[in-house]
């Protein structure tokens, strides 16, 4: 299924895309899209039944948020590709890194994205998000870890590289700006994607293409990465994992390098899960 939440922000209401390309309401189906619900097989069961006979939408004109209401934690891979690691000049990692965004951080894949006072820096990164369906603590496979995903969705993780690396400390102040996690369209449910690690991620500036790489170049897999971050904290229905970049990005590329101004648009995409764009402005 792809799943979704439409209207204005802060009052975005449920929705499914159906097989042939239809919006659907789900409001009288299911209050929200969330952990909850994720975690609740009946209720998406209700769905899945339902879903033929649910009232059609009009798309037109109409704002699409982001798929997943109340996010608890959204953790993030680092360094997750071989290719990314190569343009960058890094040693691809032992274990994954892990950092932390901050759920209000996040919105819909149409949103304006702001680019913060006085960024010099900002950088774009297409990436897969992973939600979690059923909660994930010491999970012992990685089998066990890729039963607890619920679905994915195209996230893009932007990144502002002078707070993130000149300015002291952990990575976190590059990556908490306002704006800096659109997420959407839709959560396609796992069942849907059948192979995590044979998806191709393209992501474009301005109509430039800039990265186009694929999930099987990334150095922990899913299911791995999943496993991996559960022994670490416990991680529940409605919890995030953006899974890290491939090469591509503004910080990699030659100087002067092109990072991100007002104006600028950013077209991003993930096979089978959707397109994002973005127009940036100053904050």
């Amino acid at each position: 299924m792809k799943l979704l939440r439409v209207g204005t922000a802060g009052s975005e209401r449920p929705a499914l895309l159906d097989a042939e390309g239809i919006l659907r309401d789900l409001s009288g189906v299911v209050p929200d899209i969330d952990g909850p619900l994720l975690a609740d097989d009946a209720a998406l069961g209700r769905i899945r039944a339902a879903a033929g006979s649910l009232p059609a939408l009009d798309a037109t004109g109409l704002r699409i948020g982001p798929p997943l209401a109340r996010i608890g934690k959204i953790v993030c891979i680092g360094l997750n590709y071989h290719d990314h690691a190569r343009e960058t000049g890094a040693e691809p990692p032992a274990e994954p890194v892990i950092f932390f965004k901050a759920a209000d951080t996040v919105v819909g894949p149409y949103d304006t994205v702001l680019v913060p006072r006085r960024s010099a820096k900002t950088d774009w990164e297409v990436e897969l998000a992973v939600v979690i369906g059923r909660t994930a603590r010491y999970c012992e496979s990685v089998e066990e870890a890729l039963g607890c995903v619920a679905g994915y969705a195209v996230a893009h993780d932007v990144s502002e590289r002078e707070f993130q690396m000149e300015r002291g400390g952990t990575w976190d102040k590059g990556k908490n700006c306002e704006t800096f996690s659109p997420l959407g369209p839709w959560l396609v449910t796992a069942d849907e994607v059948p192979d995590p690690q044979h998806l191709s991620l393209r992501l474009w500036v301005n109509g430039e293409l800039k990265q186009d790489g694929t999930t099987a170049e990334q150095i922990f897999p899913v299911a791995e990465v999943v496993r991996y971050v559960s022994q670490f904290m416990t991680l529940y229905p409605g919890d995030v994992i953006n899974t890290g970049t491939p090469a591509g990005v503004a910080f990699g590329a030659p100087e002067p390098k092109p990072y991100l101004r007002a104006g600028d648009v950013v077209e991003l995409e993930i096979e089978g899960l959707g397109r994002q764009r973005q127009e940036f402005k100053d904050a």
